[in-house]
Order: C-alpha cells, then structure tokens, then sequence
C-alpha cells in the first residue's frame, strides 16, 4: 500500500474510510449469502475503525444530517461557503444521473466555455464506475489525479488537525488515521465542494446519494439551491427509506427548500400514483417549495431531443426536467413548454454524455451494449434498447446477444426473469440470448474463495427461462469478459450486453479500457 502522498496513496487512504455498504448495514440490512467472507471480514475492520458507533437503527436518519454538519466544520467550511455556489439538486430513485449529464451539458453551453461567458461548471455524481475522481467532474470531465490527490490530503489533513486539537490525549497515529475521518460518501461529497471552492465555480449540479431528506448533500441551505428535482421514484433502500413509494418520496422530498422551484413529471409511468403525488405536494406546501409538476403525456408528446450518446425513450422525461431545473437556475421564466427551445439548451441536451447508461462500445471490432440497470422497470427500458440494437441478414439471420449479469444486492434471479422476458416481447421472439454469463462485480481473481450462491441461483433460473441457453458462472468480471470475447470472436453475428448493476458496468470498462479513467 502506497505511503506517499501521491494519487495511488490518497486511493489506499480512501479504501480506508468506511464504505457505502457497511453504512447501510447499520440499519439492519442483514449479512446475505452473497456477501463473501472476505467483503464480511473487511465491512467488520471498517466498523472496527469508523468513528460511526452503531446506534439504534431509527436514531440513524435524525443523526446524520447533523453529523454531516460537524464533519463540513472540521474541514474549515459552513453552509456559508456552500451558499456562494448555486446548485441543481437531484434526488430520485431512477434517472439522477442522465439528469446530471442532461443539465450539465447545458449549463456548459449557457455559462461555460460554449457559451461565452467562461464560467466552470462543476458537477458531482455517485457512485462511480471505474475511478473516484468521476465523481467530481469540471465541465464535464473528472479532475485529475494530480488534483484529485492535492485536494485529497488538503482534506484529510483538516480532518487530522481537527482531531488532534479536540483529542489532546490522542495519539499521532489515531488522529492521523480513518477513525478521525467521516465516511466515504461523505468524504467525497466535501471533498467535491472543497474542489469547487477553490476552483472558483459557481454552478454546481449535484446528485443525492441515498434518499435526500438526511442525505448528506442535504445540507446545502436554501440559498444554496437554485432548483430541485425528483425523477421518477423506485422501491429501493428499503432499510433506511422505507418499503413503500409514499415513504420513499417523503424522503426524496426531503430536498425541497423554502422559496425554491422543484420539479417532478406526474402521470404515465412517472410518480403516477396519487399517494406519491399526495407525498411530493405536501412536503412542498411543508417547506415552502414552489412544486412544478410536468405531464408525463404531454413529455411524451414532446419527443425529446436527440442525444446520440444518451438513448432510450425515458430519456424525455429526464432532458424535459433537466430543461426546468436549468431554466430556474438561470433566473428563467418558469415555463413549462419544451417546444421552440433556444439552439443553446438544444445543442447542450444532443452533446449530452453519460458513460454506463445505454452506451455502445466497439471493442477489438466486437460490439458492447453497457447499461448499468438494477430495477425492474430500468431493466426493461434496457429491453427496449437492446432491441433497437438488433440488424437481421437474410444470410445469417438474427443476430444473438451474449448476457453478462449481476445483481449482488438486490434478487437478481427476479431481475434476470425481468430482463429475458421484456427482450423477447421487446425483440418478438425467443432465444435472443445464445450464452449467459454470470459473475460477482470484482474486477479481478482473489485467493479468498467468493460465495457465488447469487449467480449459481441466476444460472438456474436463465435454464428454466432460455433452456438453449449456454451458461456460465464467474467469480470476477475479467474472467467472464475474457469468456464473451472468445465467444463472440467464434465468428457468429453477436453483441455482447452487461447489465444489472453499475458496479458490474464499471468493472467491464476496467478491464476493456485499464486506462481510460484510473
């Protein structure tokens, strides 16, 4: 492990801080099959370390907002600081990130370089899909190792000084350690304003990381907000969220801020149930937030624009709030009609990118189809895609797909009948898929044996739903990509498609592009 205070070191420092998962499962997310013994033993060194003792799980929301507001204080800023930004605030179950991408790209256009005035945007997103520093991106692009580190062991060193000076009787070595630090993700989120704040930007478009009422990005004060979003609502974290939509959008609510314009697409598909919209309406009049509900008929209507690096129908509702969000921060009328858009936000949503969502990659001359889905409905949006992907020959046919899943957290059998089903009705036939391989989302082979109870009981399923199908199971993800490009290099017609977790999409690009983003 790397000692010095170089990129390599301020990774194997982060990697120290107490994870996502190990957060989560202080709410009672108990250990399951496919957690291996190693993920097991390194989950108890972290607890071990983590200055997060673990109280009653229902104590865990109503600390954390507060919590979050101590450790911005030992890094030496308050919400006063976060204030002389103006952030777009995205919270949501499906879509944040395309909606991050959508804004983004169309603030670079109004206040960026595209657009003459030469302001940087900033923006920050989770999780990642090869290298941390994607999180914290400078017009569109993630900041550099150099910078990454330089901003990193600024921020560390803060939160070392602090506990040295509150611990007197603590040693070097404690001070200096994870124990004195906050957790990953709240890590990352100050360590993205304290990259902001020095760079000098001043527009910010900001994703949730769970939930939004007691996520840590929460702590922007009002006037650091200039609009709100919440895309379309899921079931998920049901531990720390709740199991029902109405519990869940209660806390993406959570975001609103008095005096601030948010918006939602109500109808179709979106937030369509009137106990949700009951939810989102009250929480607005609670916090004196102006709602702006847009018609999912009327998005739909609309038609979006073309985004060739962002496809897929449900792209209309994300573009259409991000159009919004964008129009409020600029100081815009708020109105609501997407028809006529000025050739600047039309030209931000068509240079719009998004790596791991709906993404072609051609690799060694063979084609990927990159989709990190993990929900029942995202998973059949990915259907409809993969669809659209398909050529057919009168001499070879129709082409067939190579399914590379994963789901280590959620019930991937249940997932993986989602997906086979929707691409048959999506393609109209069965048996798109010749070969299913399904591995866990480590990169790489490791001397500790993994528990693979998750993918042996995928590969069962996938028999009883494709029984010409061939299948395989992996314990890393390149082992199962070095077993697609052999099958796809046989010289049939064939695609290669990797879904159902984005930490299985970031592990694929890893190992075909080790150099893109490390």
């Amino acid at each position: 492990m790397s000692t010095q205070r170089d990129y390599a070191g301020a990774l194997a420092k982060l990697a120290q801080l107490q994870s996502n998962r190990t957060v989560t499962h202080l709410f009672g997310h108990k250990t399951t099959a496919n957690d291996s013994s190693h993920d097991q033993r390194r989950q108890q060194q972290q607890q071990q370390q983590s200055p997060i003792r673990a109280p009653a799980a229902r104590d865990l929301n109503a600390a954390a907002i507060p919590e979050m507001l101590q450790w911005l204080r030992r890094a030496g800023y308050s919400t006063r600081d976060l204030a002389r930004m103006r952030h777009i605030h995205v919270a949501g179950t499906k879509g944040k990130g395309s909606v991050c991408a959508f804004a983004t790209s169309m603030l670079r256009r109004h206040v960026g370089g595209g657009g003459g005035g030469g302001r940087p945007v900033g923006t920050c997103t989770s999780p990642h899909l090869v290298s941390p520093r994607e999180r914290i991106a400078i017009d569109g692009e993630p900041i550099s190792q150099a910078q990454f580190a330089t901003a990193f062991f600024e921020l560390w060193d803060r939160f070392t000084a602090s506990a040295a000076a509150r611990e007197s009787g603590a040693g070097v070595a404690e001070a200096e350690g994870p124990a004195s630090k906050p957790f990953y993700f709240r890590f990352l989120t100050i360590l993205a304003w304290h990259v902001f704040l020095q760079e000098g930007v001043r527009d910010v478009v900001m994703e949730c990381g769970i939930g939004g009422e007691y996520d840590a990005t929460n702590v922007l004060p009002p006037d650091a907000v200039s609009a709100a979003v919440i895309t379309q609502l899921g079931i998920d974290h049901v531990a720390m969220l709740g199991d029902t939509a109405e519990e869940i959008a209660w806390h993406k609510a959570g975001i609103l801020k008095d005096g601030v314009p948010a918006f939602t697409v109500t109808g179709g598909r979106q937030l369509s149930t009137s106990g949700v919209r009951a939810v989102l309406r009250q929480r607005a009049l609670d916090k004196n937030a102006k709602l702006v509900e847009l018609d999912a008929d009327e998005v739909a209507a609309w038609g979006g624009v073309p985004a060739p690096a962002m496809k897929g129908e449900y792209q209309k509702a994300n573009q259409a709030l991000a159009v919004m969000a964008v129009r409020a921060h600029l100081g815009q009328e708020l109105d609501t009609s997407l028809v006529n858009l000025p050739e600047t936000t039309v030209k931000g949503l068509q240079e719009a990118t998004l790596r791991g969502r709906c993404e072609v990659l051609v690799h060694n001359g063979f084609t990927w189809l990159l989709d990190g889905a993990h929900t029942k409905e995202s998973l059949e949006e990915v259907a409809k895609w993969v669809a659209q992907q398909q050529t057919r020959t009168e001499e070879d046919g129709e082409e067939q797909v190579i399914l590379v899943f994963n789901q280590q957290e959620r019930n991937a059998s249940v997932l993986l009948r989602t997906l086979v089903e929707a691409v048959d009705r999506e393609c109209g036939r069965r048996g798109v898929f010749s070969h299913a391989l399904f591995t866990r989302n480590e990169p790489t082979a490791d001397a500790v044996g993994r528990e693979l109870s998750v993918q042996e009981a995928a590969l069962s399923t996938m028999r009883g739903l494709c029984p010409g199908c061939e299948v395989a199971v992996f314990d890393n993800v390149r082992d199962a990509v070095s077993r697609a490009e052999r099958l796809v290099a046989r010289g049939s017609r064939s695609k290669v498609l990797v879904t159902g977790s984005l930490h299985l999409v970031g592990g694929a690009l890893q190992v075909l592009e080790p150099d893109t983003l490390l």
